[in-house]
């Protein structure tokens, strides 16, 4: 096989290959990529083992990879922001520009937003891609791109954060010790959080969350969500102002409402069945404010901001790194729940 653009290709449910495409052209406003780091999520593991993440189906081949990083090899007609040779993050959904919600500043909830990987578009773990130039963020030299793809996941706990209404002093519990929990920990501390209690069932994750800064760990035991809330209550000495619920599973979702404080809020960002039950009546009579949360919008040049100032060390989230040509190893060690986040370079 030739190499022109190799690319990680999910051909359909459980059928993912490596791929030669065709080098992508930049059109106007747009700029060519020669990827350099691309960091698995879990949607991308989801997509390649179900075929769907919600109401998201994959219904014909797709790239995947939305965690990236690149150089600018090409420019496309009148793009002045940035020149060949520039290391860049990639901001992996460009909204329409001209609906409510974009107007608003509100442009995740667009409607006609091109998203890396997510059906019906291609993703960027591929040695070329082509993005709109102006959702591409120029990396300062001493930023490396590793830390350029991660500005994705910081992203959507900055988001998260914001909208959870984290600031100096607040006590916060996050359920769920993936990369999305643990690098809320790390926000959540640096957004001023005085407390932050984080709960999960493996114990190598815990250990780890308490080495990037958070005051206390639960280990879940048990599936009744009203134990784990006094678990949580027990060791934080009081309720969660407010909780970010980060694995997605429908207990910790529960235990989400029951360990929350009347008046508080929480989060919903782990992606969760369509249908579960939760204590609404719970939730109601305490008045706590149950939120939702869809990627991110204005963030990205504060998580850089966050990076480069030293305030946010996202590299020790990474523990293995693979080639691009490695990619489906890369997606099996995943899979397994080995370390925190698999990364990898694209670059010859």
């Amino acid at each position: 096989m030739t190499d022109q653009n190799l690319s990680a290709l999910l051909i359909k449910k459980g059928d993912l290959q490596m791929v030669d495409q065709p080098i992508p052209e930049p059109g106007p406003g747009e700029v060519q990529l020669c990827m350099q780091q691309v960091g698995i999520c879990g949607s991308d593991v989801h997509f390649w083992q179900h075929g769907a993440v919600g109401d998201f189906v994959v219904k014909a081949p797709m790239i995947l990879g939305h965690e990236g990083s690149g150089m600018v090899s090409k420019l496309g007609e009148g793009v002045t922001s940035l020149k060949v040779g520039d290391r860049v993050a990639i901001e992996p959904g460009v909204p329409c520009r001209a609906c409510r919600y974009c107007k608003s500043g509100r442009y995740n909830l667009c409607s006609k937003v091109v998203f890396c990987a997510t059906p019906p578009d291609h993703g960027n773990l591929c040695r070329y891609f082509v993005h709109a130039a102006d959702y591409c963020f120029k990396l300062p030299d001493h930023v490396s791109c590793e830390e350029g793809a991660l500005l994705e996941p910081l992203s959507v706990s900055i988001h998260a954060c914001r909208r959870a209404g984290v600031q100096l002093g607040s006590r916060v519990l996050i359920l769920g010790a993936g990369p999305i929990g643990l690098v809320t920990t790390l926000t959540a501390k640096a957004m001023g959080a005085s407390v932050v209690c984080i709960t999960d069932l493996d114990e190598s994750r815990l250990a780890f969350a308490k080495k990037l800064g958070a005051t206390y760990t639960v280990k879940v035991t048990s599936r009744d969500p009203e134990e784990v809330a006094r678990q949580v209550e027990n060791i934080m000495g009081d309720m969660a102002e407010i909780t970010i619920e980060c694995s997605g599973a429908t207990p910790c979702v529960q235990t989400a409402i029951y360990a929350t404080e009347p008046g508080g809020c929480v989060m919903l960002v782990g992606c969760c069945q369509k249908f579960i039950e939760l204590p609404v009546t719970v939730a109601s009579l305490r008045e706590v404010d149950i939120r939702g949360n869809l990627r991110y919008a204005n963030c990205y040049s504060t998580a850089l901001d966050m990076v480069a100032s030293g305030k946010v060390d996202v590299k020790q989230l990474i523990t293995h790194r693979f080639s691009l040509e490695d990619s489906i190893k890369a997606f099996d060690t995943t899979l397994r729940g080995e370390g925190i986040k698999v990364m990898i370079k694209c670059a010859r």
